[in-house]
């Protein structure tokens, strides 16, 4: 993957159905700092789009006949660890966003989002944060969500979580807080357990609501 600079962000939009393929590049390509440089109709054209092309972020649809998005999030993670990545999905039950999210997906989007979310999640994608549809959002806080999400952190952990819930990095934080990254490593795992969440972006979710 290429160096995110101030140029035009590279996307790859990969859809089986035609017109929405279309759609999304189409509207993506309104965009003066997005630049949709390739499309492909199925997990294994963006595999090989993905391994071609110079690319920033690929916008995926999930269910797509042969290699699913699923499968091919999965493989392009392995493959381009920098690479963003954003979902596409009809679907916004709390497992369809988790295991997507647990493929390496950055983004979950249901496909009626508009399209300046869209843009974003693409930009936000190319720099690693997270972006989730509300309907995703709100499957994964009814999931997941404790009834009190902070009743059980100590006040190192709160800590700790208030950074976490912005998107600090373990190394941001362990520098903020002058700790070591191996103790604040320890803290977010403590965090997760009690939260009921197996990854950071589902903590963050969580906390974000409380």
């Amino acid at each position: 993957m290429s160096e995110v600079t101030d140029r035009s962000l590279n996307v790859l939009v990969v859809d089986d159905h035609d017109l929405l393929r279309e759609g999304v590049s189409g509207c993506l390509s309104a965009f003066d700092d997005i630049d949709v440089v390739g499309e492909a109709r199925s997990g294994e054209a963006a595999l090989d789009a993905a391994h071609e092309l110079d690319l920033d972020v690929v916008v995926i649809d999930l269910v797509m006949p042969g290699m699913g998005g699923l499968e091919a999030i999965r493989r392009l993670r392995v493959a381009h660890t920098d690479l963003g990545i954003v979902a596409l999905s009809s679907f916004s039950s709390a497992a369809r966003v988790r295991e997507t999210v647990d493929a390496g997906a950055n983004a979950y989007l249901i496909k009626s989002v508009d399209v300046e979310s869209l843009a974003r999640a693409v930009r936000n994608a190319a720099e690693g944060v997270s972006t989730f549809s509300p309907e995703a959002t709100l499957a994964l806080v009814e999931r997941s969500k404790p009834v009190d999400p902070g009743s059980s952190l100590t006040p190192r952990e709160a800590e700790i979580a208030r950074l976490l819930a912005l998107g600090k990095t373990n190394a941001e934080m362990a520098d903020e807080l002058t700790l070591s990254v191996f103790t604040v490593k320890n803290h977010v795992s403590s965090i997760l357990m009690k939260l009921q969440v197996r990854t950071r972006t589902e903590a963050a979710i969580v906390l974000s609501q409380d």
